[in-house]
């Protein structure tokens, strides 16, 4: 009796280790003031600014040489689709007009040395909206330096996704009802 009740105290003690290791594990949103969650957001927030300044020489440094671009659009009747776009394709196209991209409620989630950033995003061009969705991110640490392996986005219209939580953008047209 006494090796049965050591032993379930054991698998209890074991299992509550284990319900602690999942808590802080990959499997869950890192909180804003964790180290690991700063610097990867860093390499995001700085890699929104490009795209916003046009700026794809900028952004293809936050890249590694093989990362890519997936956009991935809903059409209606035929389903997905989705193009490709390298790391070297993307600097080559240097510049383009500036927009307004805003991420936001990021989900970032890291395990050694890879990260993930799940956020929902509204994109501004040409004085108005133009569409939103979700920023799917993967980034590898190269030494102490996050790089941007893959860069996954929709391209979706509302229901299917929402206005940045700060509203239009000053100097931007709200969208038709």
């Amino acid at each position: 009796m006494r090796t049965r009740f050591t032993t379930l105290l054991l698998a209890l003690a074991l299992s509550g280790c284990a319900s602690i290791a999942r808590a802080r594990g990959p499997n869950v949103d890192l909180p804003s003031g964790d180290a690991r969650r700063v610097a990867v957001m860093a390499v995001v927030d700085s890699a929104l600014g490009h795209i916003n300044s046009g700026d794809l020489i900028a952004l293809s440094d936050l890249m590694l040489p093989e990362a890519q671009f997936f956009p991935a659009r809903e059409q209606t009747g035929r389903g997905g689709t989705y193009t490709v776009r390298t790391m070297a394709a993307q600097r080559a196209a240097g510049k383009r007009a500036p927009i307004i991209e805003r991420g936001y409620d990021a989900t970032v989630r890291v395990a050694g040395t890879i990260a993930s950033v799940w956020m929902p995003y509204d994109l501004w061009a040409e004085g108005k909206w133009s569409h939103c969705g979700i920023d799917l991110l993967t980034l590898v640490q190269v030494g102490s330096t996050w790089r941007i392996a893959n860069f996954t986005y929709t391209v979706e219209q509302p229901p299917a996704c929402r206005m940045h939580p700060d509203g239009v953008p000053a100097g931007y047209k709200a969208p038709p009802k």
